[in-house]
């Protein structure tokens, strides 16, 4: 069954897989302020320093508009390049490749003397392609250097190893912009954001970001208006596209410098994401011949987690919390303890409201009515600002009758219970609220607050 709009919807406040793995308005807006003001301080203080005019180029996944959120105790990233104008070849400038690392390294570290508390710090010693500052918020820039002939219109990166590099953002931005109409545009870059999420959630070394865009784009240009009529059938018709082209040859080759092999991966890397990218597709083709929203969404949460969004709630005979009839109703006696042991909170079916702080425990009252084979699955799914804003929208928690969690951000949250057959048939859901006060329960000899997150133990 096809489920498009738990993948995506023009209503931006409702729960999709899109909204779920794309950075709010306010972190983007966060991000554009540091780096306008970092961009600005970077031109006027290597301007002063080198007497060259220094322009930039903001690039990367943000440039793109295919950013996602972090998974992983990982950041948001950002791109902004540097560029020393000189006319001529990058060799027979004033400035060599190191002397431009260096002071792009020296700038940024000078930067961060004079911001205060909401940089956390340049990377020391920099990377091989750029610097990095981390700033709080969850996000760092990454800062390359290159060299620009402004005539020619010819850029050139300084790297740590590997001398002057071609390398042009600005024609590879180009490039993307001119593939598609408006429409199509959109969904690639939702198939983009869904590619890398995915990387991210399942495997241990995928693709870069630019190798990414390019398989997606190139994948989805050899398919008919048909095989992407919708964001999961065009998942798993793009992935099949992108096994197949990997397994015959694993080059992808820059599509502004033909010479150039933009996947660096050695061929075990690769073969483990031609593997996945078949689990992938046989996911889909699961989720997509599931005959249930119920059977779709436990199919899709298996590869995206708790960034995939469950059914929406509707009743039924069996069961009230339910999205669809199912075959087993599970039953979930809820106990929230505050740290301070003063008062326990018990429920059934929900909990709430209950003050941050709780360790709470989720427990399937009715396990001895399990249909044989049955497997119980526990979700996380946090929502709000306060969330959103950490990074912090759930995860995946124990397997069996019980789970453990703690609570942190006010608002309301859920844990869902997912019962499946031994083959991934949906036999039984139900979605517990947890509600959760803006107020911690001070113990009784605090010491400091007891902040926790509602998340599982690690």
């Amino acid at each position: 069954m096809q489920v498009q709009h738990l993948f995506f919807s023009n209503d931006v406040e409702r729960q999709t897989l899109h909204r779920r793995i794309t950075p709010t308005a306010e972190q983007r807006a966060e991000q554009k302020d540091r780096w306008n003001d970092l961009r600005d301080y970077l031109i006027g203080d290597l301007s002063e320093k080198t007497g060259l005019t220094i322009s930039s180029w903001l690039q990367g996944s943000y440039k793109f508009g295919t950013q996602i959120r972090p998974v992983a105790g990982e950041e948001f990233d950002i791109d902004l390049g540097v560029y020393f104008n000189w006319a001529g070849s990058a060799h027979d400038g004033p400035h060599s490749v190191t002397e431009v690392k260096d002071l792009v390294q020296a700038s940024l570290t000078e930067y961060a003397a004079e911001a205060g508390d909401e940089v956390l710090g340049v990377i020391d010693p920099p990377k091989e392609r750029c610097a990095r500052i981390r700033f709080t918020g969850k996000f760092h820039i990454d800062v390359p250097g290159y060299h620009l002939d402004p005539a020619a219109d010819v850029r050139s990166l300084a790297t740590e190893t590997k001398g002057w590099e071609d390398s042009d953002p600005k024609a590879f931005y180009l490039w993307f912009s001119e593939q598609f109409e408006d429409d199509d545009h959109a969904l690639v870059r939702r198939l983009i954001r869904y590619f890398k999420m995915w990387g991210a959630l399942n495997l241990k070394q995928c693709f870069p970001s630019v190798v990414m865009t390019v398989l997606v784009v190139d994948a989805f240009n050899a398919l008919s208006s048909e095989e992407v009529e919708g964001d999961d059938l065009a998942i798993k018709n793009v992935a099949t596209s992108i096994a197949d082209r990997l397994r015959e040859d694993p080059e992808v080759r820059n599509p502004v410098n033909r010479e150039e092999n933009l996947n660096r991966l050695n061929q075990t890397d690769i073969d483990q994401i031609v593997t996945a990218l078949q689990g992938l597709v046989v996911t889909a083709e699961l989720a997509l011949s599931g005959a249930t929203e119920a059977d779709a969404a436990v199919q899709w949460t298996t590869v995206f987690h708790h960034f995939f969004p469950a059914p929406a709630q509707t009743a039924n005979a069996v069961n009230q919390n339910a999205p669809v009839p199912i075959a087993f109703d599970p039953r979930v006696r809820v106990e929230a303890m505050p740290a301070s042991g003063l008062h326990t909170f018990t429920n059934t079916n929900r909990i709430g409201p209950i003050p941050k702080g709780c360790s709470i425990t989720f427990s399937l009252e009715n396990a001895i009515d399990l249909p044989a084979g049955a497997q119980v699955r526990w979700i996380v799914r946090n929502e709000g600002e306060e969330a959103e804003l950490t990074n912090d929208l759930g995860h995946r928690a124990e397997d069996g009758y019980q789970a453990t969690e703690n609570s942190a951000y006010r608002g309301t949250h859920y844990m869902d219970v997912i019962v499946t057959s031994m083959f991934g048939a949906v036999l039984g859901f139900r979605r517990i609220p947890v509600e959760i006060s803006g107020v911690p329960m001070p113990p009784r000899n605090p010491k400091r607050p007891g902040w926790t997150r509602f998340r599982g133990r690690r």
